[in-house]
């Protein structure tokens, strides 16, 4: 009878890490671009708009956040990049967070790696201008209009 029952915690082990495998197979890319513009004092906020294409289909998106630590002044960022994990174009909604630190005199670019609450990750470029100086925690709202 043990053996039995170690055939079928290995036959139940192995469906469920096959129905993992299949449910990541299903998850698919797309890109992603949006501009964000940014400005605070101690406190921050941010806003911009941007477009998903999934699937062939584009989508609008709106983007809103919040940052809290040391930012003084304001900035402008156009991202560009690509969205992973994602089965359908709402996965990409949710709260992004970062922790970050960094100045801006002018023209500059840098990149970042963020993921949300539905497990899409995004991989973005960006190139940024303005003048800003910031040591905060962000957090970055993505959703579809």
């Amino acid at each position: 009878m043990r053996l039995s029952s170690a055939i079928r915690a290995a036959l139940v082990a192995l469906t469920v890490t096959c129905t993992g495998l299949a449910t990541a197979a299903r998850a698919d890319n797309g890109s992603i671009r949006f501009n964000v513009i940014k400005a605070g004092f101690v406190i921050g906020g941010s806003a911009g708009s941007g477009t998903l294409v999934f699937h062939g289909r584009r989508y609008s998106l709106s983007i809103g956040g919040v940052s809290y630590g040391f930012t003084f002044g304001g900035s402008a960022t156009d991202f560009v990049g690509t969205v992973s994990n994602i089965r359908r174009p709402s996965d990409v909604n949710g709260v992004y967070g970062a922790a970050g630190a960094g100045v801006a005199v002018g023209p500059g670019a840098g990149a970042i790696v963020l993921t949300n609450q539905n497990g899409a990750v995004l991989r973005l470029a960006g190139r940024q201008a303005g003048l800003i100086v910031a040591a905060d925690l962000s957090g970055l709202v993505i959703s579809l209009r």
